[in-house]
């Protein structure tokens, strides 16, 4: 039976848990990040050359670990990326199935007229009883720090420490696209984490982490009665929404030059 990615996304969180698919991803890349380090070595080892300090058994050796060496930071640099995409697609699946279930309605992906010019991109607008959600997914697991006001935050996980910008102040300029798109609605800027995170100190308002997300929705009554077909708000904003090709390879380029 072929699997697609929906469903290699939901084998993995459903039997492994969330907390556990970042560790299977972390020793998964320690396994292959090793192998170089060990395999190449013994490999030379194995050749029946002459040994010994003048011999040329230890010229090979040496060499062969150097580059055992190096093909191990090459493979760890690649490794990263994978397991870092592997995350991302789990993520994904998890935030969408959570909106798309208790939510009246969700958009995943939009383009909109960006609020200062340009174009914007959702990750994804959600329909509540209580407005709508302008929702920015970050795929991390590991330690987040930062403060609502501060220009970037800091993330660490097994893979080292990198600095990214603020997702609030990111989604806020997002979040008055859609504003400028549907005059008169309620918009909320909402930041979810989708992986295994942990706060060094207590988030700002509006940012949680996926383990919250369910009980974030309740608290807005999220799936009420009232169907996304009776809201004329979320009605407008889905007509306002550029769904041809042509757009999307425009926003493509404007991130790009961006």
């Amino acid at each position: 039976m072929l699997l697609d990615d929906k469903n290699v996304n939901c084998a993995i969180t459903t039997r492994l848990g969330p907390t556990y698919a970042p560790r299977m991803v972390s020793i998964f890349r320690t396994l292959i990040t090793s192998l170089p380090l060990v395999a190449i070595p013994a490999v030379a080892a194995d050749v029946d050359v002459e040994t010994g300090i003048t011999g040329i058994g230890l010229s090979v050796f040496i060499f062969s670990l150097a580059a055992a060496l190096l093909l191990t930071l090459l493979f760890r640099a690649s490794a990263s990326r994978l397991a870092r995409l592997l995350l991302r697609r789990v993520g994904q699946h998890r935030i969408r199935r959570q909106l798309s279930t208790k939510c009246q309605d969700v958009l995943h992906g939009p383009i909109l007229p960006g609020a200062y010019g340009g174009l914007a991109k959702i990750d994804h607008a959600a329909l509540t009883r209580n407005g709508i959600l302008c929702v920015r997914a970050v795929h991390f697991s590991g330690k987040v720090q930062g403060n609502v006001d501060d220009a970037q935050w800091t993330h660490t996980d097994s893979f080292g420490t990198q600095r990214f910008l603020n997702p609030l102040i990111q989604n806020e300029g997002r979040t008055r696209a859609l504003k400028k798109a549907v005059p008169g609605a309620t918009f909320v800027n909402l930041v979810v984490f989708s992986g295994n995170v942990e706060f060094a100190a207590k988030p700002p308002p509006n940012v949680i982490a996926m383990r919250q997300l369910g009980k974030y929705l309740q608290s807005l009554d999220a799936a009420s009665e009232q169907s996304e077909a009776g809201n004329p708000k979320w009605q407008e904003l889905k007509a306002a929404i550029f769904q041809d090709t042509a757009t999307r390879k425009d926003f493509a380029a404007q991130i790009s030059f961006s």
